[in-house]
């Protein structure tokens, strides 16, 4: 699959994940944070959202949980550093009406980068958001790619569990 990922959605989630873009090993198997060191579905699990560790073969079962998986930019690169503020602006219309038409309570950002984009604001906070993003609460997480170290595992937990919290979600790891 070289042009992106399939998203993962349906209408009235609770919460929509949104990568920044796939990374190379997930758009060419087909599945969301495939690659190999990324934290995502541990910490998910960990913090609460997935009863069990999801693999990335698994990750249309994630509408179980009441949430979904897209990414702001579709075109896959090893890092997201390879991405021009171009992309993100570009994708920011059509990825805002994207989450308008689904509906969800929260929209989570894996990491700062795509919302400072398309936001036009260059310093935000992590978690809750002023506003709203395609009429749903935005919310700022950090990103679990196996490549961000500044963030250990527990303080991913820590981040994500939040979110399930004031989202309502049902703990599954408590």
């Amino acid at each position: 699959m070289s042009e992106g990922l399939e998203d993962i959605l349906a209408e009235n989630l609770s919460v929509i994940f949104c990568g920044i873009n796939p990374g190379v090993m997930a758009a060419a198997q087909g599945h969301h944070f495939a690659g190999r060191g990324n934290r995502f579905w541990r910490t998910l699990h960990l913090a609460g959202f997935t009863p069990e560790q999801l693999r990335p073969e698994q990750d249309r079962t994630i509408l179980r949980y009441h949430c979904g998986l897209t990414a702001v930019v579709k075109r896959p690169t090893a890092s997201a550093e390879q991405l021009s503020r171009h992309e993100f602006i570009t994708a920011a219309a059509d990825f805002e009406e994207k989450i308008a038409g689904q509906a969800p309570r929260f929209v989570a950002f894996l990491g700062k980068v795509a919302y400072c984009a398309i936001s036009g604001q260059r310093d935000i906070a992590w978690g809750p958001q002023p506003g709203t993003f395609g009429n749903a609460a935005a919310w700022v997480l950090p990103n679990p790619s196996g490549r961000n170290r500044a963030f250990s595992q527990e303080q991913l937990v820590a981040a994500y569990r939040e979110l399930r919290v004031t989202a309502g979600q049902i703990g599954f790891s408590e």
